[in-house]
């Protein structure tokens, strides 16, 4: 028998079922007219956002954190655009993943794009920062268009998800780095590449220095100002989000971050997370808060902001 048929027997097993419907269901959305996946992902939004509890209270939980100018009513409004939101994610990613992205250039705009170029034009390669937004893999996709790019990623506990996740973004990007080579990330952008990277999750205490985000001193990853030190490549933030008329995106480079790093890892981590803070101040709704960002606290003895009652 060979390898591939091996393979192919062995992800066969009624244990990834769940995994072949799910990217199914993906390929078919993906192919959806416009209007319809917009509709269907407001509706798995609203679902989510009365089925799935504990995501619930863990964004309400990260709005009122971040935004406690907001009263009762208008938090509880942010969080159910928050899940719609991230509902039409879904069949974004699947677009990105499923789609040329060439059937979408009508549909973008790019702005900044002269700053890229001017941080390519060194040839020192360069260092994306992007953002955990709900259009992040579509934003990848429709990046592709006007800029190519590797990208650093978690691969999927699920091998088959993992193959399929890989095989779609092998499309989108030049190459996806697992986010533990940090030898493969620097050699690619050491030989002239852009190499998309999101550094705005907890990865825990090991890895991290504590940083203000949104006025909360949280876990923030050091390895931005380190590839950015060994590499000597421009950072360039690049925010991206839909617009308000459902039907169109916005890219935009900013210029990219003068005499970064500093030596200071927790002055460039909150550097960082500043920038990332004014592009979710844009599109609040649109960011990814259903992950626990401030999981990680200072203290290990701190209370978990995360307990129900």
């Amino acid at each position: 028998m060979s390898r591939r048929t091996s393979s192919f027997m062995e992800h066969a097993h009624p244990r990834y079922w769940t995994a072949w419907l799910a990217i199914t269901l993906m390929r078919v959305g993906a192919w959806l007219p416009w209007r319809l996946r917009v509709g269907l992902g407001s509706s798995i939004g609203w679902l989510a956002y009365h089925l799935v509890k504990r995501r619930r209270h863990i964004t309400d939980t990260n709005i009122r954190l971040c935004f406690p100018e907001l009263s009762h009513l208008e938090r509880q409004a942010l969080v159910k655009r928050i899940f719609r939101a991230n509902g039409i994610g879904i069949l974004e990613t699947a677009t990105g993943w499923c789609r040329n992205p060439e059937h979408m250039r009508r549909r973008v705009t790019f702005k900044g794009a002269d700053h890229m170029r001017d941080a390519l034009a060194q040839g020192k390669g360069a260092l994306i920062i992007g953002i955990h937004f709900s259009t992040l893999d579509l934003g990848g996709a429709l990046h592709s268009l006007f800029f190519d790019a590797d990208v650093v990623y978690r691969p999927h506990d699920n091998p088959v998800f993992e193959q399929f996740m890989t095989h779609a973004r092998s499309h989108i990007f030049g190459r996806a780095i697992d986010r533990h080579d940090l030898r493969g990330v620097v050699k690619r952008i050491k030989s002239g590449n852009a190499v998309w990277y999101s550094p705005d999750q907890d990865f825990g205490r090991d890895v991290s220095v504590f940083a203000p985000f949104f006025g909360i001193e949280a876990a923030s990853i050091k390895l931005t100002a380190k590839i950015a030190r060994m590499t000597g490549a421009p950072v360039m933030p690049l925010i991206f989000h839909r617009n308000d008329d459902d039907q169109t995106y916005t890219l935009e480079y900013l210029p990219a971050l003068a005499d970064f790093p500093s030596g200071d890892d927790v002055a460039d981590a909150a550097r960082i997370n500043a920038v990332i803070e004014q592009a979710i101040r844009r599109h609040p709704e649109q960011y990814l808060w259903l992950h626990r960002r401030f999981k990680t606290r200072p203290h290990v003895d701190d209370p978990d902001l995360y307990a129900q009652e």
